[in-house]
This record gives C-alpha cells, structure tokens and sequence, in this order.
C-alpha cells in the first residue's frame, strides 16, 4: 500500500495489492468448491444452504447500498472531507462485505448445484444467467467504484439512481427461480 498524499491517513492499493487480493480471493472459491467435492458433504446440505442464504442477503445489502452512496457522492464536492468519507465508506463496503459474501454465494452455490445434480434443471440455467448478470453489476461496481476513489467519476447522481434499482430486479428473477422453479 502506498499513501495516498502526505498526511493523510488514507491508503491507496497498488496494482500489486489488487492482483494479491484477486488472486486470494479466486483462490478461495476454487480451494472452497474443490474442498466441498471432495468431501461432499451432504450430511450438512441445509447448513451450507443456510450459511448460503444469509451470503446472497449480504451480497444484495451491499449490492443496493453502494449505488445509493454513489448518488450521494456525486453531491459531494471533489476534495472535501465528505467526498473523502464517501470514498472510506464505498472502499469497505465493497471490500468487507460485498466481495466476500459475493465469493461465499458463488462458491456454496455451485456446490449445492453439483451436490443436488441440477445442472440440466432449466430454472437452475436461467437463474445462473441472471446471477452472472448480477455478478457483472458488481463488476462495474468495483469501477465505478475506483472512478470515485480517484475523482474520475463522469455520471450522474440519475444514472446511479436507475443502476441502484438493476440489483433488485435480477433478485426478484433469481429468487423466483431458486422458489418457484417454474420450469
């Protein structure tokens, strides 16, 4: 980590730091998904559906929390100390929160998909789609996140505003898919 101006407390992560931190966190969901098949636990299927669940309900908290900061953060002038604040707040939220219930969710979720044998359900299918979809929200998250860490944001407090509301809509889908399974 490098400071990020003198006197400051802040800390700005290097590309290093970034690719560390990609690195252990893809690490994880492999070692993660190949601990799970080959121990296979099935005995504890409704925990690990369990400990699941409360990751997704992370993983959306954070996913519709951060755009509303965004849309506060595009009031905040560039340089002052609530500008300043919002960075801290978006940094944690993704790193804390979102990041790691993102990788617990995707890594007991294709456990549970290969352990229950659903791979050729159609409503598995097409609820994987949106959740690919959700993950790639997240991804531009983590950029427009990094945009507003080095006041590089170009959109509106509107456009954060509609893309706050893309989430909630590819949960209702997932979630009738994983409830419902209409097909």
């Amino acid at each position: 980590m490098a400071f990020a101006a003198e006197g400051r407390c802040e800390m700005v992560p290097t590309a290093k730091d970034r690719w560390t931190r990609a690195i252990v966190a893809i690490a994880t969901v492999m070692v993660l998904v190949v601990g799970l098949l080959t121990w296979h636990p099935s005995e504890l299927y409704l925990w690990l559906k369990a400990v699941h669940v409360m990751a997704v309900i992370s993983w959306m908290a954070g996913m519709l929390y951060l755009p509303r900061l965004f849309v506060y953060h595009c009031g905040a002038e560039i340089g002052s100390r609530q500008s300043e604040t919002f960075k801290v707040m978006e940094r944690r939220l993704l790193r804390g929160i979102i990041n790691p219930s993102m990788t617990v969710s995707w890594g007991l979720g294709l456990w549970m998909v290969y352990d229950g044998g659903w791979i050729s359900a159609h409503w598995l299918q097409c609820k994987l789609l949106l959740v690919v979809a959700l993950s790639g929200i997240h991804g531009l998250l983590v950029r427009w996140t990094k945009d507003f860490a080095t006041d590089q944001n170009r959109r509106t407090e509107r456009f954060y505003r509609i893309m706050n509301e893309v989430p909630a809509v590819l949960m209702v889908g997932i979630v009738i898919m994983a409830v419902i399974k209409p097909f």
